[in-house]
């Protein structure tokens, strides 16, 4: 399987809202409420909201690409855009989401591959992210890939509050 890594502009913008709503849909709506569900799919991956993060220059998106078609897709967050720290030395992995049917394909690897090369171009000092805690699957990913545990913090899905693992990853000393 060869598979390509594009960046993301705005003249991706609905490609980026399909896949956004299928993998989030994919991944997570048998542990949440259809209404629940329904609300953050529009309100997070709606046009406007994916245009304004397009735009914002701490922020990008990368399509994991197979024979042209979007398999996945990977957004990555620096500076005041980190969605909880806000770290000058660190970047936020705050999206590697991949489509069920090329789960366990290595897809998830090549698009957290290249997280790792946005953070040593950067010379940050480290990588983070947040992870849903009933997502093992996603845990384990990163747990493989060395980042270790070092807070919680709340995220919404609609009325429900979920706990998130924080984890992280050095990369320079």
């Amino acid at each position: 399987m060869n598979i390509d890594i594009r960046k993301i502009t705005y003249r991706d913008v609905t490609e980026l809202q399909n896949i956004s709503k299928q993998t989030f849909f994919e991944t997570f709506a048998s542990d949440n409420s259809e209404e629940n569900m329904k609300d953050y799919l529009e309100n997070t991956f709606s046009v406007e909201k994916l245009t304004a993060e397009l735009n914002d220059t701490n922020s990008e998106f990368y399509f994991a690409e197979l024979d042209g078609s979007s398999i996945g897709y990977l957004k990555v967050n620096e500076g005041a855009s980190q969605t909880e720290l806000k770290d000058k030395n660190a970047l936020e992995i705050e999206r590697i989401y991949v489509l069920k049917a090329y789960h366990g394909k290595k897809v998830g690897q090549i698009l957290y591959d290249k997280a790792i090369e946005l953070a040593k171009e950067r010379k940050v000092k480290y990588l983070w992210l947040g992870v849903w805690e009933k997502n093992a699957r996603a845990i384990r990913f990163y747990e493989k890939n060395g980042f270790i545990t070092f807070d919680k913090h709340i995220f919404k899905l609609g009325n429900d509050s979920q706990t998130d693992i924080m984890m992280k990853l050095v990369i320079n000393q």
